[in-house]
C-alpha cells in the first residue's frame, strides 16, 4: 500500500513538473522544445527505449550500434533512435559505460549522451553528472 502511495506521488510530481517545465520554456520563449524528439515520446516509448537501452549496455561492444524506433508501438509521432555504447571502463569490480542515444523524430535529431555503472553483474544504473 506505502509503495503504491509513494509510485502515485511520484508519478503526481513529475507531471507537476513537466507541466511546469512545459510552461516555463514557453514563456522563456523556448517553445522549440516542443519539437524536439523526447517531446514526442511517450511514456510506452520511453519504457521500450530503455529496455533497448539496457539490453545494448549488456550485449553490445562499443561502436556497435543498435536501432530502435516507436513504430508499431502507437499512432502518432514516430521516433527513431541509434543507442551506441561508445567507451566502456573497468575498475575492480565496478564496468562503466558511456553511450551515445541518437533520437529523430519531425525533422529534428538529438543526441543524448548518458553514463551508466554497474557493480559485477548487477543493474546498469545511470549516473548522474555535476
Amino acid at each position: 500500500m506505502q509503495t503504491m502511495r509513494t509510485r502515485t506521488t511520484f508519478h503526481l510530481m513529475v507531471a507537476v513538473l513537466v507541466s511546469t517545465s512545459v510552461c516555463a520554456a514557453h514563456a522563456a520563449n523556448l517553445a522549440f522544445l516542443r519539437d524536439t524528439p523526447v517531446a514526442a515520446m511517450t511514456q510506452q516509448d520511453n519504457a521500450a527505449l530503455q529496455k533497448v537501452l539496457r539490453e545494448s549496455l549488456d550485449q553490445k561492444a562499443d561502436g556497435e550500434s543498435t536501432q530502435w524506433s516507436s513504430h508499431g508501438l502507437r499512432r502518432g509521432v514516430r521516433v527513431d533512435a541509434t543507442i551506441t555504447p561508445d567507451r566502456t571502463t573497468h575498475d575492480g569490480t565496478r564496468t562503466c559505460r558511456e553511450t551515445s542515444v541518437v533520437l529523430n523524430s519531425r525533422g529534428q535529431s538529438m543526441t543524448l549522451r548518458p553514463h551508466f555503472c554497474r557493480e559485477g553483474s548487477g543493474e546498469w544504473v545511470f549516473q548522474r553528472t555535476h
